[in-house]
């Protein structure tokens, strides 16, 4: 179990929910993170793959 003296800002910093694509504050991004590992929205994480460049 994690202490709440253990996490550190930059592990704050993750779960802010901001997309890193669009800088939209969404629900879907931590939980992509959690699936993925990329801090992308649901809306992002659709362009991405239907436009993968």
């Amino acid at each position: 179990m994690i202490k709440d003296e253990d996490l550190n800002e930059k592990d704050l910093r993750d779960l802010d929910d901001i997309c890193d694509e669009c800088k939209e504050k969404d629900e879907s991004v931590s939980q992509n993170l959690i699936l993925t590992g990329f801090k992308i929205c649901k809306s992002c994480r659709v362009s991405k793959t239907i436009f993968p460049i």
